[in-house]
C-alpha cells in the first residue's frame, strides 16, 4: 500500500499510538513513527521497534560531518503520507507559524505539498475551542490545496476528567481517512 510517517505529538491521546501504528499495518501500510519527546510520556515504544525516531536520532553523532544523513529529510523522502495523530495544541501552533524545532516540526516544514498529510487533533474542549485553534488549523492550508485532512475530535470524558470535545478519533476511523485519502492521491511509483 503505502508508506506511512506517523507523527506522535504531547497529547495524553498519544497512548493510542502502539493501536494506530498496529492498525495501520494491518491495512497493508508500511509504518514509521517520530514521536516528540512530550509525546514519548504518553506511550510505551517497545512494540514499535525499530520504527520509532524522536529528537535525539536526528543527530546522533558528536558532530556533523557533511555527508551525514540528515534524519527529517530521510524520513520525508520515504514517507509517501503524513499522518499526525495525536496532534496537540502546542505542536498545532507550531506547524500553523512554521516553527521547525524538532524532528516532527522540520519534517512537516520541508514536506512536499503535493504530498498528503492527514492530522487528528486531540487536546482539551476549550483549547479546542479557543478561536486560536480554528486561525491555526486554517493557516496549514497550503495555497488553496485540500489539505491537511482533518479527522476531527470526538466527545467523551476527556483524561482531565472534563467531558466535551477534544480526544482523538478512534484509530479505526483514523485509518480509515488515511485510506480515503491515499484513494484520493495514489500513491505514485518511487524507487
Amino acid at each position: 500500500m503505502a508508506r506511512v510517517l506517523l507523527g506522535v505529538t504531547g497529547s495524553v491521546a498519544a497512548i493510542k499510538t502502539p493501536a494506530l501504528f498496529e492498525e495501520l499495518g494491518q491495512a497493508g501500510h508500511s509504518v514509521r513513527v517520530v514521536a516528540t519527546q512530550a509525546a514519548l510520556y504518553f506511550f510505551d515504544s517497545s512494540p514499535l521497534g525499530n520504527a520509532l525516531y524522536c529528537d535525539a536520532d536526528e543527530w546522533p553523532g558528536e558532530r556533523y560531518q557533511r555527508g551525514d544523513p540528515v534524519l527529517h529529510i530521510e524520513l520525508r523522502r520515504w514517507a509517501d503520507l503524513l499522518l499526525i495523530a495525536p496532534l496537540d495544541a502546542n505542536t498545532l501552533a507550531k506547524l500553523a507559524a512554521g516553527l521547525a524545532d524538532n524532528c516532527l516540526t522540520c519534517i512537516y516544514r520541508a514536506w512536499d505539498p503535493a504530498r498528503p498529510i492527514v492530522v487528528a487533533p486531540a487536546m482539551n474542549t476549550l483549547m479546542w475551542e479557543h478561536p486560536l485553534t480554528a486561525r491555526h488549523l486554517n493557516a496549514l492550508t497550503f495555497d488553496g490545496l485540500p489539505l491537511p485532512r482533518i479527522v476531527g475530535p470526538i466527545t467523551k470524558q476527556l483524561a482531565c476528567g472534563d467531558v466535551g470535545i477534544g480526544a482523538m478519533a478512534e484509530p479505526a476511523e483514523i485509518v480509515r481517512a488515511v485510506q480515503e485519502v491515499l484513494e484520493r492521491f495514489p500513491v505514485t511509483t518511487r524507487p
